[in-house]
C-alpha cells in the first residue's frame, strides 16, 4: 500500500482513523455507489462540478508509455464528510491536496480514499489536486474487451466504457456524476493530442506541446479520450449557427475515410431534424488504425473509430451524443437507453436512403426463430444477465425492436415527439429506464404500453408479435 505517511500495520491504520475521527461531525463517502453490475464504480459523498487535467505523455527507453498528471477535481460535498474515495487504478500517486493542504491517503484496490485535513461540511465546494505517474494500464472488460489507457502504433488512444477512465486520472467514475473538464496534453514535438470539446489552445516548448481542450457541457469520464499519435487534421464548421468539425484521421486511413467522414454534414443535419437540437459545441471523429482498438465509441463531441467507418456506424455513434452522451443512464443496466437509440438510428437512416424500412428491418429479424438467434433472445434488452453482456446483442437489437413497437403503437408523428421530447428533457442530465417507461406513459396517456414493457422490455424469451 502507497501513501504520503509512513507504513504501518493495517490494524493500528484502522486504530489511528478511529481515533482521529472520535468528536468529528463528517463520516467517509462510500467507495462506490452501488450499480448493479459495477458496484465499485463511483464513490458516494460529493458530486463532481470540474475536472481539470495536466497530462505529459512520453515514452521511456523501452518504448513504454509514460503518463505524468496533475488532476484538480471542483466537487461539491452532498454529507458531512470525514474522509471521500476516488477511483483511481495503476499509477503511483505522489502528493494529494485538498484546498491546497496536503491529505492523508491510502490506496486499496481502484479505491483512493483520501482523508482531509479539515472535514467537509454539506453544500461545501472544495478542490482536490492529485498528482501521478508512470506506465498506465490496460483494462479489460468483462466482456473480454480492453479499455484504459491502450498502446497504439505510433502513440496511446484513452477509452473509458465502462470503467477504463480510472487507468489513466482519479475521479468519480460512474456515468451518473458528470462534469465539465479541462484536459491539457503534453506530447513530444511531431504528435498530437486530440480530446474531447474544443481545442483552445496550442503551445511547444523545450521539445513537446501542449494541446489544451475544454469541454462546457457536462461529460460522463466513461465518454472521455484523449487520443495521441500522428493524425491528419480538418477544421470546418456546420450550419447556421457554424458548429465547429474537428476530424483527426491516423494518415493511414485517410484515403479510406474521406468519403464516409465528408457525410458528416449530412448526417448531423439529419439527425438534428429526427432528434432535435444538437447537445452539443462541436463534433467530429477520432479515427485510428483497426489494430489500435477493437470497437468503436461515442466519445463525447468526436467519436471513436478502429478504422474508417462505414456509414451505418457513424451515423450510430454520432446518435450516440443525443442518446447515452447528453441523455446519459443512470446505472450500467440501463445501457439500451444507449445502444437501443443509436441502433434504431441505423434503422431510421437506412429506411429514409432507399433502404428497408424499420419495420421491415425488425421483421427480419424477429421471423429468424430462437434457434436460429439465440442471442437475441437470450436475455430482456433492460436487464442484462452480468456486466459481462451489457454489451451483448438483446441491448442493441431488442432494445432497437423496443422502440419499433412503441412507434407501431403510437405512430410516426407521437413517435418522433417522444423520442425529441426524450432527449430534450434530460439534455445533460442522467435517466433510467423507469424515467423512460413513465415519459412515454404520460407523452400518451391514452395507450397502453403495459404489453410492451412486459414483453419486449423485461420478458424472457422471443415474445409474441402481432
Amino acid at each position: 500500500m502507497s501513501r504520503s505517511a509512513p507504513v504501518v500495520p493495517t490494524v493500528l491504520l484502522v486504530l489511528a482513523l478511529a481515533a482521529c475521527s472520535a468528536g468529528v461531525h463528517g463520516t467517509p463517502g462510500g467507495p462506490g455507489v452501488r450499480d448493479p453490475y459495477f458496484p465499485k464504480a463511483g464513490n458516494g459523498g460529493y458530486d463532481v462540478t470540474h475536472y481539470d487535467l495536466k497530462l505529459a505523455y512520453d515514452t521511456d527507453e523501452g518504448h513504454r508509455p509514460h503518463l505524468a498528471g496533475t488532476a484538480t477535481l471542483t466537487a461539491r460535498a452532498t454529507k458531512d464528510l470525514s474522509a471521500f474515495d476516488l477511483d483511481f487504478k495503476g499509477l503511483d500517486v505522489e502528493d494529494v491536496t485538498v484546498e491546497g493542504e496536503r491529505a492523508r491517503w491510502n490506496r486499496a484496490g481502484q479505491e483512493l480514499t483520501v482523508r482531509p485535513r479539515d472535514d467537509l461540511d454539506e453544500d461545501e465546494t472544495f478542490r482536490v489536486t492529485v498528482r501521478y505517474s508512470g506506465t498506465p494500464q490496460t483494462i479489460t472488460d468483462p466482456d473480454g474487451s480492453e479499455e484504459g489507457w491502450l498502446r497504439t502504433t505510433d502513440g496511446a488512444l484513452a477509452l473509458g466504457e465502462p470503467t477504463g477512465s480510472m487507468a489513466w486520472f482519479p475521479g468519480n467514475h460512474h456515468p451518473s456524476d458528470k462534469a465539465s473538464y479541462d484536459i491539457a496534453v503534453s506530447v513530444p514535438k511531431g504528435l498530437q493530442a486530440v480530446s474531447n470539446g474544443e481545442l483552445r489552445g496550442e503551445t511547444s516548448s523545450k521539445g513537446s506541446t501542449t494541446f489544451s481542450w475544454h469541454t462546457a457541457e457536462p461529460m460522463a469520464s466513461y465518454v472521455a479520450t484523449v487520443a495521441v499519435g500522428h493524425y491528419d487534421i480538418s477544421r470546418s464548421t456546420l450550419g447556421r449557427n457554424r458548429l465547429p468539425v474537428y476530424v483527426a484521421v491516423d494518415p493511414t486511413e485517410a484515403k479510406a475515410g474521406r468519403k464516409v467522414l465528408a457525410k458528416i454534414p449530412e448526417i448531423m443535419e439529419w439527425e438534428e431534424y429526427n432528434f432535435g437540437p444538437y447537445p452539443f459545441s462541436s463534433t467530429g471523429a477520432i479515427v485510428d488504425r483497426p489494430q489500435d482498438a477493437g470497437y468503436a465509441l461515442e466519445t463525447q463531441n468526436r467519436p471513436v473509430f478502429p478504422g474508417a467507418p462505414d456509414t451505418e456506424t457513424l451515423v450510430h455513434e454520432l446518435a450516440h451524443q443525443w442518446y447515452g452522451d447528453s441523455v446519459t443512464p443512470k446505472t450500467w443496466r440501463d445501457m439500451w437507453l444507449n445502444e437501443g437509440f443509436a441502433t434504431y438510428a441505423e434503422w431510421l437512416w437506412d429506411e429514409d436512403h432507399g433502404g428497408d424500412t424499420a419495420r421491415q428491418t425488425f421483421d427480419a429479424l424477429y421471423d429468424h426463430g430462437e434457434e436460429d438467434n439465440p442471442d437475441l433472445w437470450a436475455f430482456p434488452p433492460a436487464k442484462p444477465s452480468s456486466a459481462a453482456h451489457i454489451s451483448d446483442t438483446p441491448v442493441y437489437m431488442r432494445g432497437a425492436m423496443v422502440l419499433q413497437k412503441i412507434r407501431q403503437t403510437v405512430g410516426d408523428d407521437t413517435f418522433y415527439d417522444i423520442i425529441q421530447g426524450w432527449a430534450a428533457t434530460h439534455r445533460h442530465g442522467n435517466a433510467d429506464t423507469d424515467d423512460f417507461t413513465a415519459y412515454v406513459e404520460k407523452k400518451v396517456p391514452d395507450k397502453d404500453f403495459g404489453p410492451i414493457w412486459k414483453d419486449w422490455l423485461y420478458g424472457k424469451g422471443k415474445p409474441e408479435h402481432r
